[in-house]
């Protein structure tokens, strides 16, 4: 049984300079069990529909811009996983979930830039899910339930999005200042209410959880999380790693999920 992860990217530059958080993700991929294939949920591939990428060879994309030319040679160059997209869409069918298949769908820098250090070697076969911003966190959570299964076939189910994700205030606040309150007092809550295995106020989070409109105007970010909790057994058994900030108060925390 392969445990679920949630993984909070960062900027797409980490690349070029990973720092702490590069630095863990890289001990990640050392400690884990090796997959047979990864699933890869990011906040960055956005439908109406679940959707599945089953792509043989899967491109490399820099949805972006702004940053250093030097990122933009970057490839990772790891193969498809059509037979795991399959089983991942059937699961979700036979759930009674509507699911699409997509055969040329890439991997976005939500799914790239953490796998380039936890399989640098981009051997690891990758599949990717959309997410759905049109619906609630409930919703992700019944998708990661229906792919739960899918871990006793030795697929890691990953989600990568944002435990903090507001970007206009990042862009204001000084790196070099400690983050402010309203960050600090929404990591704690949300840590707090999954070393309870408090799902019902996870999913409330939008009205219970402080500051939670502050630190996610918009949902994406933070669905990856919600299909990570759904595929875990039990969530009281997170491990909480990689308390780091970077631009001052971008939070880069992430759980592991062994049960």
């Amino acid at each position: 049984m392969m445990p679920v992860l949630f993984l909070s990217h960062g900027a797409p530059s980490l690349p070029l300079n990973g720092g702490e958080t590069g630095a863990a993700w890289r001990l990640l991929g050392e400690r884990l069990p090796r997959p047979a294939a990864v699933l890869m949920i990011s906040a960055h591939w956005e439908t109406p529909v679940p959707t599945v990428s089953r792509a043989v060879r899967p491109e490399t994309i820099h949805d972006f811009s702004g940053f250093p030319a030097d990122l933009f040679k970057l490839r990772y160059a790891a193969p498809g996983a059509p037979q795991i997209a399959e089983a991942a869409a059937a699961a979700l069918q036979q759930a009674g979930i509507p699911t699409r298949v997509d055969y040329m769908r890439g991997f976005d820098h939500g799914a790239w830039v953490p796998l380039s250090f936890m399989y640098p070697q981009a051997d690891v076969p990758v599949a990717q899910l959309s997410i759905q911003p049109n619906r609630d966190p409930a919703w992700h959570v019944a998708l990661g339930r229906a792919l739960r299964p899918l871990r006793e076939q030795g697929v890691l189910i990953v989600g990568s999005g944002g435990i903090t994700h507001n970007l206009p205030a990042v862009f204001r606040h000084p790196e070099d200042e400690p983050a402010p309150a309203w960050v600090t007092e929404f990591l704690d809550w949300i840590a707090q209410r999954i070393a309870e295995g408090d799902l019902q106020a996870l999913l409330e989070y939008r009205r219970r959880a402080p500051h939670a409109e502050q630190n996610h105007p918009d949902e994406e970010h933070l669905l990856p999380l919600f299909v990570a909790l759904g595929a875990a057994d039990d969530i009281r058994n997170g491990e909480h790693l990689n308390r780091v900030k970077t631009f001052g108060m971008l939070a880069m925390d992430a759980w592991l999920f062994e049960g």
